[in-house]
C-alpha cells in the first residue's frame, strides 16, 4: 500500500487544482451545488441543508467534502402570486490529501421562478450565483511517499521549488436554467441546465503558468409519481461536463410514507443511484415533519478499487424545510 502512496497522492494535487470541482453523489440534497436556478425553489419559507462526504478514507482521507446552505424567498407581496424569488448562501470545503490541499467556497445566488399558468404549477427559472474561492496547500504537511527507513518523504524536501504560492482566491461567476411541471397534487417533472466557472478564473500555485478553472456543465433531469396509496417512486440523472471529463449519475428511491399528516408526512426512502464505469451508490433517507436525512456509500466499481481497498466513500445529507401551516402547498423537484 505505501508504494501507491506517492502517485496517488500526486494525482490527488493535480486534480485538485486543475480538474473536476468537488461533487456528492447525493445532488440531489445539495441544490445550491448543483444548479443556482434551485435557489429557492422549494415548497416552504426557509431550507437548510447540510452535506459530508468522506471518499476513499483508506487513501490517507483522500477527499473529505463538506457544504452547508441556507436559502429563503423574498419578495412575495412585490411579485404576482404564481412566481417565487429565492436567495440563498452556501459554504462548501473541499480537503484533499489528508487536509494538504484545502479548498473553500463561500457563494451567494438568488433566482427567479416565473409562474406559467395562474396556480404556479409550472415554472421556468434562471439563477445566478457569485462564489468566492480560496485554495490554500500545506506542503509542509503533504507526505508523497516513504524512504527505505520507512520515514516518511515530504513534499517540501521533494521539490521546494514546485510550489510558489501555497494560496491563490478567485471570483467565480456561475448561471443556471430550470423548468418543472406538475400534473396533479403527487407528481412533478423538471429538467435544467447550470454552468459554473462561466469567467474561467485563474489560480497560479505552481511555478507552471496560471492554470484557469474549466467550465463545468451540467445537465440534470427529475421526476416524482405515485405508484400506490402509499408509495412514491423518485427518479433523478445528471450528466456532467468539465475539461475533457466527463460523469454520468443515474438512479431513483422508493418513498414509502409511514404516517401522512396534511403536506408533512413520515417517510422511509430506499433506493440506488449509478455512476456509470465507476461506483454504485445504495440510499437509504429518513423524513419526518420538516427534516430529511439521506445515506449513501459510494461501492467502487472501477480500477480504483484495488488501491482503495475496495472501500469507497460514505456521504450523509441533511434538509430541513420550514413550511409553515398558512402556506400553499406547491409541488417542488425533490431528487
Amino acid at each position: 500500500m505505501k508504494k501507491l502512496i506517492a502517485p496517488v497522492l500526486l494525482f490527488i494535487l493535480s486534480s485538485s487544482l486543475y480538474a473536476q470541482d468537488p461533487h456528492f453523489s447525493q445532488f440531489f440534497s445539495s441544490p445550491l451545488t448543483l444548479n443556482p436556478a434551485f435557489t429557492g425553489k422549494f415548497d416552504g419559507a426557509v431550507r437548510v441543508v447540510g452535506n459530508y462526504r468522506n471518499q476513499w478514507p483508506t487513501i490517507n482521507n483522500a477527499f473529505i467534502t463538506s457544504t452547508g446552505s441556507v436559502d429563503f424567498h423574498v419578495g412575495k407581496d412585490a411579485i404576482p402570486t404564481n412566481d417565487t424569488w429565492g436567495v440563498g448562501a452556501t459554504f462548501l470545503t473541499d480537503k484533499s490529501a489528508g487536509g494538504a490541499v484545502n479548498m473553500n467556497y463561500f457563494s451567494v445566488s438568488t433566482a427567479y421562478h416565473k409562474g406559467l399558468d395562474e396556480n404556479g404549477f409550472s415554472q421556468l427559472s434562471g439563477g445566478v450565483q457569485l462564489t468566492y474561492a480560496n485554495t490554500y496547500i500545506n506542503t509542509s504537511g503533504l507526505i508523497i511517499g516513504y524512504n527505505t527507513n520507512g520515514t516518511p518523504q515530504y513534499y517540501n524536501n521533494y521539490d521546494p521549488s514546485l510550489i510558489i504560492n501555497p494560496s491563490a482566491n478567485y471570483l467565480d461567476l456561475n448561471a443556471g436554467l430550470l423548468y418543472s411541471t406538475s400534473t396533479n397534487d403527487r407528481n412533478n417533472f423538471y429538467g435544467g441546465v447550470s454552468v459554473y466557472h462561466i469567467n474561467q478564473p485563474t489560480q497560479k500555485l505552481t511555478s507552471s503558468e496560471s492554470q484557469p478553472i474549466n467550465t463545468r456543465t451540467t445537465i440534470q433531469a427529475g421526476t416524482y409519481f405515485g405508484i400506490g396509496p402509499v408509495t412514491t417512486l423518485h427518479l433523478s440523472g445528471i450528466q456532467t461536463i468539465q475539461a475533457g471529463a466527463s460523469e454520468t449519475v443515474l438512479g431513483g428511491a422508493f418513498q414509502f410514507i409511514a404516517q401522512q399528516e396534511d403536506n408533512k408526512s413520515t417517510s422511509l426512502y430506499v433506493g440506488s443511484w449509478v455512476r456509470l464505469n465507476d461506483a454504485i451508490i445504495p440510499y437509504v433517507g429518513l423524513e419526518f415533519n420538516d427534516l430529511r436525512f439521506g445515506l449513501t456509500y459510494d461501492v467502487t466499481t472501477s480500477a480504483l478499487k484495488t488501491a482503495s481497498e475496495n472501500k469507497g466513500g460514505i456521504e450523509l445529507s441533511a434538509v430541513y424545510i420550514y413550511r409553515p401551516n398558512t402556506d400553499k402547498p406547491i409541488n417542488c423537484p425533490k431528487f
